[in-house]
């Protein structure tokens, strides 16, 4: 089994839909996920603001899942042998997921900063992803020190919808390296090459943004990568782990015709 889990971050992409989520969610399977992420919050506690008028009051009303929806989807994952995972936005949905037996959950960028909301969830669950976007330096030290025996796995971000190459901050992995033995990388790059990296900077979780569709409405399904792209992120994963097998420092079997049959053939 892989040690390095692929996130495939479903969030709102389905809309609602649960038979729309059924296919993203075998679609992701499909092509080497490990985990299925979905969000879920509940409109009544959102504050006024421009997604009241903008579209995005709409989507989150269509994409709001229910108690049964969550079922639902912990069931497809089930029977697609990925594991579900949720966004938390609030505290107030930590008792509902309690009943649904989840144990791993995330902390997402814009409420990394919510200390009572952290305090609550690694209260309830085993353990938590939390994503450092937005966020300055001293709150991340602030929040990884506070929390750090508290199972809390940080995951470099730059919440950019999209993300440009030269603002990806790569470097800020070290960072959080030296302070979490396990941490990850959530993020926005069009492409793959950002989770490429990630893995080979050793993040033991690595999310992606996931569509089947482009074209459905919303941001997120827009930037999202596809399923040939989340097969090519699985398939570097596969053979990044072979290339990190501990062979030793001798030569291997492999080698030894070499060394009985090419050793010294050219002479002194």
């Amino acid at each position: 089994m892989t040690n390095i889990k692929i996130i495939a971050e479903i969030g709102w992409n389905h809309l609602g839909d649960m038979n729309l989520a059924e296919k993203m969610i075998i679609s992701a399977a499909n092509n080497g996920a490990q985990i299925c992420k979905f969000q879920s919050w509940s409109v009544k506690n959102l504050k006024k603001g421009p997604w009241d008028y903008d579209g995005r009051l709409e989507i989150y009303n269509k994409a709001e899942l229910s108690f049964d929806d969550h079922l639902k989807l912990i069931q497809i994952c089930k029977d697609n042998s990925v594991q579900f995972m949720t966004s938390i936005f609030n505290s107030e949905s930590i008792a509902m997921l309690k009943k649904l037996n989840i144990n791993f959950v995330k902390i997402p960028s814009h409420e990394n900063y919510n200390t009572k909301l952290v305090t609550d969830i690694l209260n309830n669950f085993n353990s938590a992803l939390i994503s450092t976007g937005a966020s300055r330096w001293t709150e991340i030290e602030q929040y990884i020190n506070h929390f750090k025996q508290g199972n809390l796995i940080p995951m470099h971000c730059v919440s950019s919808y999209p993300c440009n190459p030269e603002n990806i901050n790569l470097p800020k992995i070290s960072e959080l390296k030296a302070m979490s033995n396990i941490y990850g990388y959530s993020g926005h790059l069009q492409t793959i090459d950002d989770a490429i990296s990630a893995i080979s900077l050793g993040c033991s979780y690595v999310e992606k943004h996931f569509t089947i569709d482009k074209s459905l409405p919303g941001r997120d399904n827009q930037f999202a990568i596809l399923p040939e792209d989340l097969k090519n992120l699985s398939n570097f994963r596969d053979i990044f782990e072979k290339m990190n097998i501990n062979k030793g420092s001798d030569f291997q079997d492999g080698e030894i015709d070499i060394i009985e049959n090419y050793r010294g053939r050219w002479g002194g």
